[in-house]
């Protein structure tokens, strides 16, 4: 597929619709994409802040993102280096209770079924894929697996990061409500942040 029609199917996306009816808010498919992406962030789904200012990870958890990257902001939305693609485009709204918020709901399942196999196979530039979050693992790291091997989940992907290294890490979703895993979990930082950075750094500068 050519640069164009790579942007021809990214303005599709943008475009969808599908799921309208399942969502809270109107459809808004947030992503970043070229085909000349080095490096894929494979995460959730947009949250309620994501959707108000349509730029992924422009929050906190952006911020600790990039500093575990060891990039600026120029370098992060610059979509001919990273490729930022959710598993579901859209924000799918929240889980209540008692009138109070429990957190946001899974993705919406049609953006993997229509849209990743169309559009994944055109970044054929990837030299690293960061996965976070369970949904995410479950897509692209579980079918590296035995299919006799039972479901695995961040903590363990994670434990297992030279398995699928140097072309795919998970990592814990950098949201500060993640601070309480990453205290219980100081080799991440200790040893796995600085082969990150280094991983990178290869690779924007090749």
């Amino acid at each position: 597929m050519s640069n164009r029609e790579c942007n021809v199917l990214l303005e599709q996306i943008r475009d969808c619709t599908i799921c309208t009816a399942s969502l809270p808010l109107s459809p808004l498919p947030i992503l970043q994409a070229s085909d000349k992406a080095k490096i894929l962030i494979a995460g959730q789904a947009p949250g309620i802040k994501t959707h108000q200012k349509a730029r992924p990870f422009d929050d906190a958890s952006g911020e600790r993102l990039r500093s575990w990257l060891g990039v600026d902001k120029e370098t992060f939305y610059n979509p001919e280096l990273f490729a930022i693609i959710p598993m579901g485009f859209c924000f799918p709204g929240t889980f209540e209770k008692n009138g109070k918020k429990q957190g946001d709901k899974p993705p919406r399942p049609e953006c993997a079924a229509n849209w990743h196999p169309r559009l994944l196979p055109q970044l054929n530039q990837l030299e690293l894929t960061l996965v976070l979050g369970q949904y995410a693992i479950d897509y692209h790291i579980q079918p590296l697996l035995p299919e006799s091997e039972s479901k695995i989940n961040v903590t363990q992907a994670v434990e297992r990061w030279q398995e699928f290294w140097p072309h795919k890490l998970v990592l814990p979703h950098p949201s500060p409500r993640n601070n309480l895993w990453l205290k219980r979990h100081p080799e991440f930082e200790q040893t796995l942040l600085p082969l990150l950075r280094r991983r990178v750094h290869e690779i924007l500068n090749s």
